[in-house]
């Protein structure tokens, strides 16, 4: 998995490993952020709650975003490992 678009554009992010976390796939983060895009993410408060990786926050503050919280149970070690690996 990677950042795909913003100032992280093009790092690699971890994925637990397993089948319990099934992380959003590129093409659909791409989507979602284009559709975004038009709206305006810079400067927003991103919350990616069952985050996983921490792709989608990732990405919203990659591309501008304010602030992002990533939330999940399981993962939130991962989480920070894919935050500090992509700032």
């Amino acid at each position: 998995m990677r950042i795909i678009g913003g100032t992280a554009k093009g790092h690699t992010i971890k994925a637990p490993k397993g089948v319990d976390t099934r992380p959003t796939l590129d093409r659909v983060r791409e989507s979602v952020f284009n559709v975004l895009s038009n709206r305006g993410i810079f400067g927003t408060h991103v919350l990616d709650i069952f985050s996983g990786t921490g792709a989608v926050a990732i990405e919203a503050l990659s591309r501008g975003a304010a602030h992002a919280v990533a939330v999940d149970f399981k993962t939130g070690k991962l989480i920070l490992e894919n935050a500090k690996h992509c700032h």
